[in-house]
């Protein structure tokens, strides 16, 4: 089976695979091109994280608008 791009994966799949590649970073038993590899997919996953997790936060903004259309601060419970 084909790996999935990254654009592809689902947050908790990239979420995963970036602790995957910080684990594999940290051993230290990565040679230097393959770290510069997995350092660039790592940035590449923390991007898509981060827009993943800004979309949701959009939604739950739009789901929490009044009848006047003014976003209701609440704490996420």
């Amino acid at each position: 089976m084909a790996e999935k791009k990254i654009e592809d994966l689902s947050f908790e799949e990239a979420l995963k695979r970036l602790e995957e590649t910080v684990h594999a970073l940290e051993s230290g038993a990565v040679p230097l091109d393959d770290s510069l590899k997995l350092f660039e997919e790592g940035v590449a996953l923390v991007k898509l994280c981060n827009s993943k997790l800004d979309n949701a936060e959009q939604k739950v903004r739009i789901l929490l608008r009044d009848e006047e259309g003014n976003i209701k601060e609440e704490d996420m419970k």
